[in-house]
């Protein structure tokens, strides 16, 4: 479960289905690399008073005036938090051997450049590995698993994808204490007010004993557990299943699916509906309604001769959208509100297909289908701001070249295609690129 923005927003849909940057996730400790537009929904709202946040240290600094400050800012950090409700001891826990991380700040500020395809991403998300190693793992725990899942209306599969993709069953929860991870980003600064206010939530955790300080360990953004809640997240959702009195989702299998099952059914999961399907576009579909923003019952879609891949009728979907991850000449997926609710998870389109595919065969299920264009190359940051450049000279709007393909880019991109005669998919290729150059 991961973030962007030091205020998250509300999950978008399609955030970057044609473009996935090559970054450190922010909760993920072994899922493969994806776009950075993923979020946490339910952040603490309780934050200690603002305390001074430096801005980062100048070269000139030496790394012992960098600690000094670090120490200052942690002081001033624990008479916030004494006044927000957390006790002396829970402080002095926290903050006895507090330390500066500096590759936390290292990979907060990494700007990627290189991207990869949605199915470079897959194939490493749903390896035949992953896929063995989960079917293994389910076996001798679905007693335990299935009535949690049936509870929360959450199917095992998906609880189980999660699981695999954020922390691969259990087996790399991270190693970077919480408490250090959060007060480095806070003193930090770029993202000061979310991260002071996730480090008050962590505070909150340890004064309810739920966890020991030395067990709070997770990803270098204070992401935690096998499946990497943030500590907000954790105090909103986390679910003592095992009745031992704590919410552990480091070390108590019952907790973490429970914790991720309760997660998902509050945030809009509908039991008994898919997360979506594979599916076979009719000859002459209009690509530009590849958005999430037409959305109809699958019914409907069938009626305009969206078909599944084996010929059975569509499943009941109410709000479906047609999802083009490599646009035109790759793949299709309907997809609904079981789709978007993973989103909420992690708000990367990329990450979302994968929990359902990798649910799908950890079912028994297919795989995907379609051939991916593998031909395809995928755009670098800076060959997409180059793109988003050529097309506001051109007079197709895309907004502030920032390298990041988003919504505005794609309806960018889409005019353009348009204005050639071109299948409207909105997916940027370097053939395009050279084109507009």
């Amino acid at each position: 479960m991961h973030i962007t923005s030091s205020s998250p927003a509300p999950a978008r849909f399609w955030v970057a289905p044609s473009l996935l940057a090559l970054v450190a996730i922010a909760g993920c400790t072994s899922t493969p690399p994806v776009d950075n537009q993923a979020q946490a929904p339910a952040v603490a709202s309780a934050s200690p008073a603002p305390a001074p946040t430096p801005a980062a240290a100048p070269a000139a600094t030496s790394q012992a005036e960098h600690e000094q400050q670090f120490a200052r800012w942690v002081a001033e950090f624990r008479t916030s938090a004494r006044a927000a409700g957390i006790d002396e001891a829970t402080l002095q826990s926290a903050f006895a051997d507090v330390r500066l991380v500096p590759r936390v700040i290292a990979s907060d500020r990494a700007q990627p450049e290189f991207t990869r395809t949605v199915w470079a991403y897959l194939d490493s998300a749903v390896s035949a590995q992953r896929i063995t190693r989960g079917q293994e793992k389910l076996r001798p725990l679905r007693a335990s698993i299935d009535p949690i899942a049936a509870r929360y209306g959450v199917p095992t599969e998906i609880l189980a994808a999660i699981w695999g993709m954020e922390s691969n069953y259990g087996s790399n929860v991270g190693d970077i204490p919480a408490i250090d991870a959060l007060a480095t980003l806070a003193f930090e600064g770029r993202r000061g007010e979310w991260a002071r206010g996730q480090l008050l939530a962590a505070l909150k955790i340890l004064q309810n004993g739920d966890i020991a300080r030395a067990q709070m360990v997770g990803s270098w953004a204070g992401a935690m557990g096998q499946t990497q809640f943030l500590p907000s997240n954790f105090l909103a959702y986390a679910v003592d299943a095992d009745g031992d009195g704590r919410r552990d989702i480091w070390g108590s299998v019952p907790d973490v699916m429970a914790s991720t099952a309760n997660f998902l059914a509050r945030s809009g999961w509908q039991a008994g509906q898919p997360w979506g399907l594979e599916v076979r576009l009719p000859q002459g579909f209009d690509y530009a309604r590849a958005e999430d923003s037409v959305r109809q019952p699958s019914a409907q879609w069938a009626g305009e001769g969206v078909q599944s891949m084996n010929g059975a009728p569509l499943p009941a979907l109410d709000g479906a959208s047609i999802l083009l991850p490599a646009g035109a000449r790759g793949p299709a997926f309907l997809v609904g509100t079981n789709f978007r609710t993973i989103l909420r998870y992690n708000n990367s389109t990329s990450y979302a297909l994968g929990v359902g595919l990798l649910a799908q065969k950890l079912a028994g299920g297919p795989g995907v289908q379609a051939a991916w264009p593998r031909d395809l190359a995928a755009l670098s940051s800076s060959q997409v701001r180059a793109l988003q450049t050529a097309l506001n000279a051109r007079g197709f709007d895309t907004g502030t070249p920032d390298g990041t393909m988003g919504p505005a880019t794609r309806r960018g991109v889409r005019a353009y295609q348009q204005s050639l005669g071109l299948p409207a998919d909105g997916y940027p290729t370097l053939e395009l690129l050279q084109r507009l150059q």
